[in-house]
């Protein structure tokens, strides 16, 4: 079943969570719309139920194209308060412990591509473009594009991208590692569920732990992240090595059987 939450569309798929963007005419992102999508991000964390959520755009033209200029134009602020996620309710949500997918059915632009840049794993069509268009707003890619993108590129290209608002296709950003497949645009969702049944076969605690680890390591040398391991706080990964599912992962693999997931 089908929920909507103003223009955000929700469904669950067995485990996976739908979330679809859908405000006409390019699903652009205004306060209210953050504060839905945040909701549904919390849902993905909160509910047991539910182990990866899929975000992608209504229609085939627009996935997200950004922070909505006609809610600026009537008094918007770019410093206004988008909730507890920051923009679109994902740029700033770093501790949901689910994977999110985003299948980009379209452009993404500003805003937008700074959402499929919070996203974990990214489905693009074809078709589909990006690009930060802030500098040419009079604005900077302050919803992480200025903080994400020169860590997955290197920093002349991330530099290119940031202070022009060049806009590149899906090939592009595939050739940057920036997105995990391209393909035709009534692919998008059967890849993305494809990437999400992989996920939902996984062990649920070690999906978490696995999140968590990447999540407190990201920026440090490897002598650090073996010292993150040992010595930090990483609830989710003790969880883990503790769990059932870490000793029925060995049993299943011993007994050549598929193992039996308890997410405990």
């Amino acid at each position: 079943m089908t929920e909507r939450n103003g223009p955000v569309r929700t469904a669950v798929d067995g485990q996976t969570l739908v979330i679809t963007l859908d405000r006409p005419k390019a699903n652009a992102v205004d306060v209210a719309t953050s504060r839905a999508l945040y909701a549904a991000f919390d849902r993905l964390r909160s509910d047991p139920g539910l182990r990866v959520a899929i975000l992608t755009g209504a229609g085939e033209k627009f996935f997200c194209a950004g922070w909505d200029l006609k809610a600026a134009a009537a008094g918007e602020s770019a410093e206004a308060d988008h909730g507890p996620g920051g923009f679109a309710g994902l740029t700033e949500f770093l501790d949901i412990g689910k994977p999110v997918i985003a299948a980009v059915n379209g452009l993404a632009f500003g805003g937008g591509f700074e959402l499929a840049l919070a996203a974990d794993l990214v489905v693009a069509a074809e078709h589909a473009e990006f690009a930060l268009t802030e500098v040419t707003l009079g604005i900077v890619a302050d919803a992480g594009g200025l903080l994400r993108l020169p860590a997955r590129l290197p920093r002349a290209i991330a530099v290119e991208y940031l202070l022009t608002g060049r806009r590149f296709t899906s090939a592009e950003a595939a050739r940057w590692g920036l997105v995990n497949r391209v393909v035709p645009a009534a692919e998008v969702m059967p890849a993305a569920q494809d990437l999400a049944a992989a996920i939902c076969a996984a062990a649920p605690l070690a999906v978490t732990a696995a999140l968590e680890i990447l999540r407190e390591t990201e920026g440090a040398s490897v002598r650090d992240g073996y010292r993150i391991l040992r010595d930090g706080d990483l609830p989710a990964y003790r969880a883990m090595l503790n769990s059932q599912d870490a000793r029925e992962g060995a049993r299943a693999f011993a007994e050549r059987r598929p193992p039996q997931w308890q997410g405990r």
